[in-house]
């Protein structure tokens, strides 16, 4: 069931950010990988409103369900943001990030605007599903949960906070996945190595704090795409371009007390776990304007 929830997200994902299947098909003519199941899933990420019927309290419950186990939080004060990780019940899975946005630290008007959409959401939706059922969740994961909203009210929300305008009208749709490049051949296996192939290609990275985000610890390095730009469709059919999804690459070190093993003995457990908030907190800026404007 897990599986089928997950291929749903994915699929619509790829519908919908050609940049998965274009990097995809340019490491197949580049001989790094032989088919896209060889590409290794670090993570995906949703974003979510915080309100009391919503956010991650609500969104966790369809995955602690199917045995994820929640791990630790982040916090990004600057971008009024709040997130956990979860660890997947099997190494095969992909790990999850959930954030959400800390609505009452917004000002009045941007936290009315929200709860004006946000609250035709009267009780938790995920209480109401049916968990065991794994096409009534996939369909709940694509759902909108909130009326269409304005142009206009999404160009207000995004002045304050492009995170805020970017979930009121996309949702909990996926907001990106991640490339593993750690297990990728000799050449493409580190991020500056990987960062080298993609610009090769022609794909634009987020620069934000630089087009390597890299942990204190220097065991967790991290690089995305700029997010597509997608015409939208709000309210009283006016269309609009904004940021859609992005591609995010992992590199994930071998921990110092494993760094004896032989690469081909080197499994997940053996390498750095986690995020790191410095690092997300400039991935974040895949969707906003001063990364998609350039």
């Amino acid at each position: 069931m897990l599986h089928q929830i997950l291929g749903g997200l994915m699929q619509r994902y790829m519908e919908r950010v050609p940049d998965v299947k274009a990097i995809i098909q340019a490491m197949i003519q580049e001989g790094i990988i032989a088919k896209p199941e060889d590409v290794e899933n670090d993570h995906i990420a949703f974003r979510t409103m915080g309100v009391p019927q919503l956010g991650i309290q609500s969104l966790e419950k369809i995955f602690l369900h199917y045995g994820y186990t929640k791990k630790s939080a982040y916090h990004f004060p600057e971008k009024k943001l709040d997130a956990f990780w979860y660890a997947p019940p099997a190494p095969h899975f992909p790990r999850i990030f959930i954030s959400e946005l800390r609505v009452q630290d917004l000002s009045p008007q941007a936290q009315q605007l929200i709860l004006s959409y946000t609250g035709e959401v009267k009780s938790d939706p995920v209480d109401a599903l049916n968990l065991d059922d794994a096409t009534a969740v996939d369909s709940f994961l694509h759902s909108g949960l909130w009326r269409l909203p304005t142009l206009e009210d999404y160009k207000l929300l995004a002045a304050e906070s492009e995170y805020a305008a970017w979930v009121i009208y996309n949702r909990y749709y996926l907001n990106h996945f991640t490339i593993s490049v750690h297990n990728l051949p000799g050449g493409y296996n580190t991020i500056p190595e990987f960062n080298a192939f993609l610009e090769r290609k022609g794909f634009t990275l987020n620069n934000a704090g630089g087009k390597m985000k890299v942990s204190p610890d220097g065991g967790l390095l991290q690089s995305a795409t700029v997010a597509n730009m997608i015409t939208a469709t709000f309210a009283n059919n006016e269309t609009h371009p904004i940021a859609g999804s992005y591609v995010e690459f992992a590199e994930r070190k071998v921990l110092p007390q494993f760094a004896h093993l032989p690469a081909d003995q080197v499994k997940r457990e053996h390498r750095r776990d986690g995020f790191e908030a410095g690092n997300a907190d400039k991935i974040f800026e895949s969707t906003y304007s001063s990364q998609t404007g350039r």
